[in-house]
């Protein structure tokens, strides 16, 4: 199956917070932050984190990049499935 045809999902618990202007991701292992494992999110991921809901595919993730920012297609799809393989690797999102 193409990675954009799935649908993507946080994996366990995930804090996101906004500090100092930028987007972090905390993954939570248990009652404890896995502080090792912090994620800075760039605006484009901030967006791309925000629409991984478990209700909407990797195409409909794709258009909302290409939509919101200066990006063609192609180079945004190229991105996006690297990133989602990058949060899937690290055990943050599943399909």
């Amino acid at each position: 199956m193409e990675l954009l045809k799935r649908i993507y999902r946080v994996k366990g618990e995930v804090v996101a917070r906004r500090l100092a202007g930028e987007e972090l991701l905390v993954p939570v292992r248990g009652r404890l932050a896995d502080l090792q494992r912090i994620f800075a999110l760039d605006p484009v991921a901030a967006h791309i984190w925000k629409h991984v809901d478990g209700k909407q595919d990797g195409e409909a993730i794709l258009k909302s990049v290409v939509e919101t920012f200066e990006v063609d297609e192609s180079t945004a799809r190229v991105d996006l499935e690297r990133f989602l393989g990058q949060l899937a690797e690290a055990g943050l999102v599943e399909c």
